[in-house]
């Protein structure tokens, strides 16, 4: 069957299968992905998601309280009843997201932008549409599809056969919310979410005329240099503001009909708590980029200053066990992870950190608990390298395989060393498992044996041994041992003189054993 033919029966049949009505827009789609599937994918992912974005905004609860109060006016208003979730996470940068399901989420950094109520109510309400007109759950549809597409054109054409990047580090799937709330949104799902959300801001008492100066605000700061980084990886990532969306707004606003509550002087009284202490993070946000450049000194004066300001915030004293691990001061970091650890129990970081300083300063026991804590709260490479450490040091290697195994499918130099680590431990057994070798002939039939790295790590110290076999497979003669004692990079191919010849109607018995061979360190 040809590869569009396949393709065609593969796509009517989900077609006719997983049809549905969007429930905002009230439009015919595609829908492979159930309602209860969708619900589940918030409430697996909300968690892990919130952890990898900076964690819960502990210090001022009352905040993520009036988030939801008006969260809550909104959804209550929404085309589609969902278990509407929401909270304010302890980042700096401006953003806001929704996961499938309804689980919301708001940034402080984007907090301290909004100037009223119902430009926060924009945010939410826009929000709100992507879960409610299953924006998240057609990605993964679209990619269900493009998955399908794949396999049918595969099957036609006859085919066989400590990181910055937090993201980078997660596994096991702990970064699949991530994926979803940094993927870009399209031009007609950020018109929808505007409209709908603008629709909704109307029915909960709000000026829809909000929205249209929140996106006024966020084009004038996406065509402001000076601020523009620190908006483009939140906010604008995943939300492009455009003149086209302020124009759509403006249209929406005046069809809904202009007047509302605006709430500018209850959101000022409300933001009072995190506005008194904003110049503390800021600090922290300074002694980050400090941090950054090797400023240990000035970046550890910051913070301490941050600490003055706001003793009970973990993230303060977690950064300043950071400063203190960076320069290797293992014993000085660990009395400032305890310390962010006892004021925020609930978050993966401090014991990820604290854990490394625990391991480095010889408590393993201290060690491995924090890093399974760390990992029960959000699994990454880092926590899943060293308790693999942990386990192949106490001698249970299939404990520690398993750990390795874990990290290596990051995209981090965590995962690299955890790949080291299994090629590492098997290599002894099964060299040949991480290397290519065969022969190759010279006009005089001179034999050079070839030999290709396979593995995710350079090798060393590599033997191998040329034979000479018959029709059946059988010795028939072996060369001398080789050695290649070259670092081989992964994916890399070197070659050396066997030292004898054969005819050519031997050329295609000659067979090359992998012996042995040693991770370069």
């Amino acid at each position: 069957m040809r590869p569009f033919h396949l393709l065609r029966m593969v796509l009517l049949a989900a077609l006719l299968t997983g049809c549905g009505i969007n429930p905002v827009t009230g439009k015919r789609e595609i829908q492979f992905i159930s309602e209860a599937s969708e619900i589940k994918i918030g409430e697996q992912n909300y968690s892990p998601t919130r952890q990898g974005e900076g964690g819960d905004l502990t210090v001022l609860p009352e905040l993520t309280a009036y988030v939801s109060e008006v969260g809550r006016k909104l959804a209550a208003v929404a085309d589609r009843q969902l278990p509407y979730e929401f909270t304010v996470l302890n980042n700096s940068v401006p953003n806001a997201w929704a996961l499938p399901g309804g689980k919301i989420a708001v940034n402080r950094g984007l907090l301290v932008e909004l100037n009223n109520e119902a430009e926060l109510a924009a945010v939410l309400g826009h929000e709100i549409v992507h879960a409610a007109a299953r924006h998240g759950a057609k990605a993964q549809e679209r990619g269900t599809i493009m998955q399908v597409g794949m396999v049918a054109a595969t099957i036609g054409a006859g085919v066989s056969g400590v990181d910055s990047n937090l993201a980078g580090m997660m596994i096991q799937g702990a970064g699949v919310g991530t994926q979803l709330i940094q993927s870009k949104y399209g031009r007609d799902q950020e018109l929808e979410s505007d409209k709908f959300g603008m629709k909704y801001m109307k029915a909960a008492g709000y000026d829809p005329q909000a929205a249209v100066s929140l996106q006024e605000t966020f084009v004038r700061l996406s065509e402001q240099a000076g601020r523009q980084q620190n908006w483009i990886e939140g906010l604008f990532a995943s939300h492009p503001p455009s003149p086209e969306r302020v124009q759509q707004n403006t249209l929406t606003a005046n069809q809904l009909g202009r007047g509302g509550d605006l709430g500018t002087e209850r959101y000022k009284m409300r933001l009072a708590g995190l506005l008194k202490i904003k110049p503390a993070y800021d600090k922290l946000d300074e002694a980050t980029k400090l941090a950054g450049k090797k400023d240990f000194v000035q970046a550890r004066k910051l913070t301490e200053e941050a600490v003055a300001l706001v003793p009970r915030e973990g993230q303060f004293h977690e950064f300043l066990g950071e400063l203190d691990l960076a320069e290797k001061k293992y014993d000085a970091a660990l009395p400032h992870y305890k310390k962010a650890i006892e004021l925020n129990p609930d978050h993966f970081s401090p014991y990820l950190g604290g854990g490394i300083a625990q391991l480095q300063s010889g408590n393993k026991a201290k060690a491995e608990e924090w890093l399974t804590r760390s990992s029960q709260f959000l699994p990454t490479a880092p926590a899943a390298y060293y308790l693999g450490n942990i386990l192949r040091d106490r001698g249970d290697l299939t404990g520690a395989t398993q750990y390795y195994r874990a990290a290596a499918g990051s995209n981090s130099s965590y995962g690299k060393r955890a790949s080291g680590e299994l090629v590492r431990m098997d290599l002894p057994q099964n060299p040949g498992n991480y290397l290519a070798a065969g022969a190759q002939f010279d006009a005089q039939g001179r034999v050079a044996v070839v030999v290709q790295n396979r593995s995710p790590v350079a090798l060393t110290n590599i033997r191998v041994t040329p034979v000479l076999v018959d029709q059946l497979g059988r010795v028939v003669r072996q060369g001398a041992p080789l050695r290649l004692n070259s670092i081989v990079k992964p994916g890399e191919q070197v070659g050396v003189p066997a030292g004898f010849a054969v005819a050519p109607e031997q050329q295609t018995l000659v067979r090359v054993r992998v012996d042995a061979a040693e991770v370069a360190e």
